[in-house]
């Protein structure tokens, strides 16, 4: 491979990666990055071009890119099941890295570390799921748990999973969360009877729930900040 080409000498397709080589990830765009995950246009249009196409669908915005399905990028012309599976991939793969924390042991020291924690993971979807964070009596997270997944407007916890798991895991307390896609932050009269009745039953068997943290793409509401836990 002879890297003495200028950039525009290779073929179209190609340029990204040979960017990337010669100058590094960083000098990248993001319609580059996203390029190089495609690894191929089509016949009349280059992955550069699909790339760019991919981002104006998003208004340019990672976030929103972030919240694609499979179908919604299979729109896009020049995108197979096969290269939007590799997107979505990309995007888990990156939530991941975000969310992952080595071998260091994670401790809830606030409301907003809880809230950076379970965000990642509820803040991109389009349908509610409630998680729960477990936690020893230090405040250590011992494992974060999906509960359940729900539709377009609700989602159902099952206390008696949340507190079967929570025994078997020796928690001492619990921390939960769910999302609501509509950017609705405040709770609905659901959400408030169904934290009040897992605080009362978490306090007959000696589990403390510290927070509900309702998660929207505009922020949090806390239910101990609003004095309801």
């Amino acid at each position: 491979m002879e890297y003495n080409r200028t950039i525009k000498q290779w073929a179209e397709d190609d340029r990204p990666r040979e960017k990337m080589l010669l100058k590094g990830r960083s000098a990248l765009s993001d319609a580059e990055l996203i390029a190089i995950l495609l690894g191929s246009g089509t016949s009349s249009r280059s992955a550069l071009d699909v790339a760019q196409d991919l981002l104006e669908k998003s208004n340019n915005n990672l976030f929103q890119l972030g919240k694609q399905t499979v179908s919604e990028f299979q729109k896009i012309k020049g995108i197979g099941k096969a290269k939007a599976i590799s997107l979505i991939a990309a995007i888990e793969l990156g939530r991941r890295r975000q969310a992952s924390t080595g071998e260091e042991r994670v401790r809830i020291t606030s409301v907003g570390r809880a809230f950076d924690l379970l965000s990642m993971d509820l803040q991109d979807l389009s349908h509610e799921e409630f998680h729960v964070l477990y936690l020893n009596r230090a405040n250590f997270v011992i494992q974060k748990k999906q509960l359940s997944i729900g539709g377009l407007s609700g989602t159902v916890a099952d206390g008696r999973l949340l507190f079967k798991t929570a025994l078997e895991l020796n928690a001492c307390s619990v921390i939960l969360a769910h999302n609501h896609p509509s950017g609705e932050i405040n709770p609905s009269e659901q959400d408030i009877k169904l934290t009040t009745d897992v605080k009362t039953f978490g306090k007959l068997i000696g589990i403390e729930v510290l927070d509900h943290l309702i998660i929207t793409d505009k922020g949090y509401y806390s239910f101990a900040n609003n004095g309801i836990l």
